[in-house]
């Protein structure tokens, strides 16, 4: 048994404690919004925050998280108004979208800590996450007019 607060909710599930953080989140919370993306913690289209800090949740084990708070892409706002989900549209950021989910979850983390980062800030921090697409110049932009609360 794992107890956990997700997107400000806490739950517990039973299942084993090394189980993917990634498999917990979408196979028995039903939030699909988290993307298997490799399953090694090479892309990061499975970032999710845990408190302040982005993870890996194919990487993470669902007994790492005990007691710990953990938002996904859906709970950074209910209704699509937070800062960077709006930056993301005024860029134009997604093609596929695949990826957008652990990028928005990456930059979110980066904003708690850093709220006005340089540009090298930004790419330094989001580099862990690919994107097939190549909308790399698009999320620098996005991440920059979330910081300006543009």
């Amino acid at each position: 048994m794992a107890h956990f607060a997700i997107n400000g909710r806490w739950v517990t599930v039973d299942v084993p404690s090394d189980t993917p953080l990634l498999w917990v989140i979408r196979d028995q919370l039903r939030m699909t919004g988290t993307k298997f993306g490799c399953g090694a913690g090479l892309c990061g289209a499975c970032t999710v925050n845990i408190g302040n800090d982005a993870a890996f949740s194919c990487q993470t084990e669902v007994g790492d998280v005990e007691g710990k708070s953990i938002t996904t892409v859906e709970g950074l706002s209910p209704d699509n108004s937070h800062p960077l989900q709006k930056a993301w549209i005024a860029e134009q950021v997604p093609q596929c979208g695949y990826c957008q989910s652990g990028q928005l979850m990456r930059a979110a983390a980066l904003l708690k800590k850093t709220p006005q980062p340089t540009r090298e800030e930004i790419v330094k921090h989001m580099r862990s996450n690919l994107c097939r697409c190549g909308t790399y110049n698009r999320i620098i932009a996005a991440v920059e007019r979330a910081s300006r609360g543009a």
